[in-house]
């Protein structure tokens, strides 16, 4: 118990120091190779925290836990319509600062699969929409890749940016053992990966660089 208060004690400073904030944006997330289906991106949100432990160089770090909806649309000649993907994300970034208003992100990152659903209806007419349907079984829960993208920080405080998430691993379980015709119309026969562009903004609190600037 001891150990554990020294070590609070100890890294208290370092947290004082430390940016901490919140940060909120759009998505336009697709899959690739789906030509198959037809898809196209489809619009979403992310929203979430940071911590950035300080830094008086130019290289630093960046650590987020994001709310993302993703997905895509899609096309196909028995139905129409598009998937929605809730997850959770843990990019973890490396951070290198041009100008204290300027950033370049380049880095990892984790993601689960909370939900998943379906929205289609039938090309020809008949049978109307399906509806949304639970299809979470169907995919893979755990996702990783690599992420880059900028940040502007025009007044202190406030950060704007873009990013594009890129993964790594295949959005879902293998199909090879089903019987056929059991796949849904919207799963592509091919190892699709998620891709999704980001743009945000936010606010930072807490520690500042820009002390040490002053005293100079």
């Amino acid at each position: 118990m001891k150990k554990i208060l020294l070590s609070l004690v100890l890294a208290t400073p370092l947290f004082m120091k430390a940016q901490f904030g919140i940060q909120a944006g759009l998505n336009f997330a697709n899959i690739s190779k789906a030509s198959a289906i037809n898809n196209s991106s489809r619009a979403g949100f992310h929203g979430g925290i940071f911590l950035a432990p300080p830094s008086k160089r130019i290289l630093g770090s960046r650590t987020e836990l994001l709310f993302s909806r993703q997905g895509y649309n899609y096309k196909t000649a028995s139905s129409t319509g598009n998937v929605n993907l809730d997850y959770i994300m843990m990019p973890q970034f490396m951070t290198i600062n041009i100008t204290r208003f300027f950033q370049i992100q380049l880095g990892g990152q984790m993601a689960f699969l909370l939900n998943a659903k379906s929205d289609s209806s039938s090309s020809s007419g008949s049978g109307g929409s399906s509806g949304e349907k639970s299809i979470l079984n169907l995919y893979n829960r755990f996702d990783y890749g690599y992420g880059g993208g900028i940040e502007i920080h025009p007044i202190k405080g406030l950060l704007i940016g873009a990013r594009v998430n890129i993964s790594l691993g295949n959005l879902y379980k293998d199909f090879t053992s089903t019987t056929p015709g059991s796949t849904p119309s919207f799963i592509p026969k091919v190892d699709v990966k998620n891709n999704v562009f980001q743009i945000f903004a936010g606010w930072t609190f807490g520690g500042s660089t820009d002390s040490k600037k002053k005293k100079d």
